[in-house]
């Protein structure tokens, strides 16, 4: 069960949040605007907020795709409300391109084929032969939608007032058991009564987390391509099963056109070691290399040959537990001290409800929007007993 309300504890007045990345904004966010305890975090960040994968993903939302695992759906559910909450109290609309979607599945073909006329469900972007089969209703305007998820991060970061800090954390300062502050290289030990670590994969670079569970990276790759004619794009969201060549490994890459004229593209992932600093993330020429070939599959709106110009070639990592389940919560034998990682693919999805949650666990002593019992980080240690570790 989640842990008490503390009736007689004040709650934290000094509270470092660690990752300006998705989940650590709405995290500071939420803390800012909590209604009881309003408490304007400082925000620790190596390099600059959403410089990995909250800045290089797709930004798709889906209402009801994690119904098949009940904690994932409450966490979807009540996160795919506030993403609506927040477009309206951030002019998401024109903030940071919030837009309900239609989305679809395609069965790209091996090799192109003409057909006589376009499915009717086929946007008209997109070309004929593009679809081996009838296209599926994956999720309409009331279930499915999409933000550019760095202008969404850097957006809920600026509206909680933070005081951002450029500077690399170098561990959690813990004294009897509670935390006391982050030393921040450089600059010595910044204070804190209570301490977020939201690093993405780099989580796991701290003693105290590593003791106790594994973060892993999906190294994941994208292209941003802005079409010739902009104007004729629709917001469909495409979902592809694509197979390069008879025998070869089905791909399932993504496509996310964007109100600003430009389309993403995804779907080239590996697991690899994450590096120590994300500036240095690049992606791999063969990787990319078959995005542009799948995106001119698609359309001849996204060949560069055609005209489309090559906003972006890009890779970043995506924060994974070996049980599929994101961790959030506080830390076991380190009072004050929280984490919220391993949101892999659902990172921009999850992190309203994931930084409201811990907001409240924070501040009131008890998260309410959603039960975090089952991603508390204690559960690894129930199966480490049983391992005999």
């Amino acid at each position: 069960m989640a842990s008490a309300p503390a009736s007689s504890a004040a709650p934290p007045r000094r509270v470092v949040v660690c990752g300006g990345g998705v989940v650590g904004a709405c995290t500071a966010y939420f803390l800012s605007t909590h209604a009881a305890s309003p408490t304007v975090p400082t925000l620790v960040e190596k390099s600059s907020p959403a410089c990995a994968a909250s800045g290089k993903a797709g930004g798709f939302l889906a209402l009801d795709w994690s119904d098949s695992t009940p904690a994932l759906s409450a966490l979807a559910r009540a996160s795919f409300a506030l993403h609506g909450r927040l477009a309206a109290a951030l002019h998401g609309a024109s903030a940071y391109g919030f837009r309900p979607v239609h989305t679809l599945s395609i069965c790209l073909p091996s090799q192109p084929t003409e057909l006589a006329s376009p499915h009717p469900l086929l946007p008209s972007w997109v070309d004929p032969s593009a679809s081996a089969a009838p296209p599926r209703v994956l999720g309409t305007p009331d279930t499915t939608a999409q933000v550019h998820p760095g202008l969404f991060t850097k957006a809920v970061l600026a509206a909680s007032g933070a005081e951002v800090v450029i500077g690399e954390v170098e561990r959690v300062v813990v004294r009897q058991g509670r935390v006391v502050g982050v030393a921040v290289k450089g600059r010595g030990v910044v204070d804190a009564d209570a301490v977020v670590l939201a690093l993405g994969p780099w989580s796991g670079r701290f003693d105290l987390v590593k003791d106790v569970f594994d973060v892993s990276g999906l190294k994941a790759h994208s292209i941003v391509l802005r079409p010739g004619n902009p104007d004729k794009i629709t917001p469909h969201c495409l979902f592809l099963s694509y197979q390069p060549e008879p025998g070869a490994k089905m791909l399932d890459p993504e496509v996310y056109p964007r109100p600003t004229g430009e389309v993403y593209i995804c779907g080239m992932s590996k697991d690899e070691e994450v590096p120590d600093d994300p500036a240095t993330i690049v992606g791999e020429p063969d990787s990319i290399a078959m995005l542009h070939k799948i995106a001119g599959r698609v359309s001849s709106q996204l060949k560069t040959e055609e005209g489309a110009e090559v906003v972006a070639e890009q890779a970043c990592y995506l924060p994974c537990t070996n049980d599929g389940l994101p961790v959030i919560g506080e830390m076991p034998g380190v009072k004050g001290c929280y984490v919220a990682t391993g949101h892999s693919c659902w990172g921009i999805l999850n992190a309203p409800a994931t930084g409201a949650a811990l907001a409240e666990l924070i501040l009131d002593g008890q998260a309410k929007i959603v039960d975090l019992t089952p991603f508390s980080p204690a559960r690894f240690l129930k199966k480490k007993s049983r391992r005999g570790v």
